[in-house]
């Protein structure tokens, strides 16, 4: 496979593909984090998704090697490691198709489709942790400010989910440098989040597919 889709691509995008030996050696550099289920990784110019299948595959295994005798904890693990990857691109068909292959290796991972709600619920997740939009103006392609939802696994299938604007959470390593005018103050009063939801099961998950889940109040 080329790395290069096209030179007019490059030229405008630089639409370069990271081969599969690099994308390793460079994951491997933080290769603790890549194997830690709910560590989250986001990928500025994420392409057809490189780099975030590999770490997709090593947060699975790292699923397998804890929960492989216990289907329950299973799916929804399985479930928690794609909600912790995140991923922007300016390209919108690239960006489907980094959605697409992420949602491959979880359903081929848990032998699920459409019909199953961790399907559709994996679905949802994808909407709204792979982004359509701008890493340098911090906008999606519509012109709004990019927003990424925390998911969180409260354990017995529920999960919370809080909103966060992307150009402030980029604004915490500034405000708590040593000599910072807001270095005493705590993250939690600096950074809150834009929405909080109530916890939703993974068939909530999977219904919002028809609308927008319902802010906490």
């Amino acid at each position: 496979m080329s790395h290069i889709r096209s030179k007019q691509r490059v030229a405008d995008h630089g639409a370069v593909f990271t081969p599969p030996w690099m994308v390793e050696a460079m994951l491997d550099l933080v290769k603790g984090e890549t194997e830690r289920i709910d560590a989250r990784f986001l990928e500025p110019a994420c392409g057809s998704g490189n780099f975030l299948i590999r770490i997709l595959k090593r947060k699975l295994a790292a699923v397998t090697l804890q929960y492989s005798g216990y289907d329950f904890e299973r799916r929804h693990y399985a479930l928690l490691a794609l909600m912790c990857i995140y991923g922007i691109e300016l390209l919108p068909d690239n960006i489907a198709e980094c959605r697409a292959n992420l949602l491959e290796i979880l359903g081929a991972y848990l032998n699920v489709d459409e019909s199953d709600d961790l399907y559709r619920a994996a679905f949802y997740v994808l909407s709204q942790n792979l982004v359509h939009g701008d890493a340098l103006t911090m906008r999606a392609h519509d012109g709004t400010p990019i927003t990424f939802a925390e998911w969180g696994y409260l354990g017995k299938g529920r999960f919370q989910r809080r909103d966060f604007r992307l150009d402030t959470l980029t604004q915490a390593a500034a405000f708590s440098a040593e000599g910072s005018l807001f270095s005493h103050l705590g993250k939690h009063e600096l950074f809150t989040p834009t929405k909080v939801y109530p916890p939703m099961t993974m068939r909530e998950l999977a219904a919002t597919l028809g609308g927008t889940p319902k802010e906490a109040v």
